[in-house]
């Protein structure tokens, strides 16, 4: 049994150790998502994340899945793509382009977790400072992948990616994380390990040790200026 959020009431979640081990993170339903939801379920580790037609659901899985200054490396593969693939790779230039992409049905997938709420409570966070993208364009001017987070203190939380064509995602990854982490960044949360993130020096901590390094980075001011252009 998970609690039920009211959705006028103030955000006030349940401890994360109540979370469900099946499946692995759920911690409550119901809520809304706004700024201020997303402020207040981010600096303690959870997040949204339910299909559209379904009721908000919250998550909190353990272990968690993050990169930090000290686990992060760029693979000599994507090295080499760096050097050879003609792509230019910018930040908070198409945010909404971005988000919109992402929130578009996959290959692999029947439908989108990215709802009008999502889009909406994300773009308000973007032009308050607090979220970003970061983009991919091809040589004809394109934007073809990318991905968008979230930031508070010094800790990013990223959401969610799309490529249009091949290793695009990836590559905006591997330019943004060194300019990220170069800025200050303490942590960037991943959620759950993927084979995508894994190559980047993504760990996974447990719960206990997870939070203190959140509360940590959340609690470390950080003005996170990116640069318009970074290749």
């Amino acid at each position: 049994m998970i609690d039920w959020l009211d959705e006028v009431l103030p955000p006030v979640f349940p401890a994360t150790s109540k979370a469900l081990t099946e499946p692995n993170g759920l911690l409550a339903a119901g809520g809304q998502v706004s700024p201020l939801w997303a402020d207040s379920a981010y600096r303690k580790g959870i997040f949204p994340w339910n299909d559209p037609s379904e009721a908000r659901l919250w998550w909190s899985p353990a272990p968690r899945a993050v990169i930090t200054p000290e686990s992060f490396h760029l693979p000599r593969t994507v090295r080499k793509l760096l050097r050879r693939e003609t792509l230019s790779i910018s930040t908070n230039m198409a945010f909404d382009a971005v988000i919109q992409a992402c929130a578009q049905p996959r290959d692999y997938e029947s439908g989108t977790w990215i709802s009008d709420e999502i889009i909406d409570c994300y773009s308000r966070l973007q032009c308050a400072g607090r979220a970003f993208s970061v983009e991919c364009w091809d040589s004809d001017g394109d934007l073809c992948g990318g991905f968008y987070g979230l930031t508070i203190g010094s800790a990013v939380f990223g959401e969610s990616m799309f490529s249009r064509r091949s290793n695009a995602s990836k590559l905006a990854f591997a330019t943004a994380a060194p300019v990220l982490f170069n800025a200050g960044v303490r942590l960037i949360d991943c959620q759950m390990k993927t084979d995508h993130l894994g190559q980047f020096g993504l760990i996974e901590l447990d719960r206990t040790t997870f939070e203190s390094a959140l509360r940590d980075a959340t609690g470390h001011p950080l003005q996170l200026t990116l640069p318009g252009w970074l290749s």
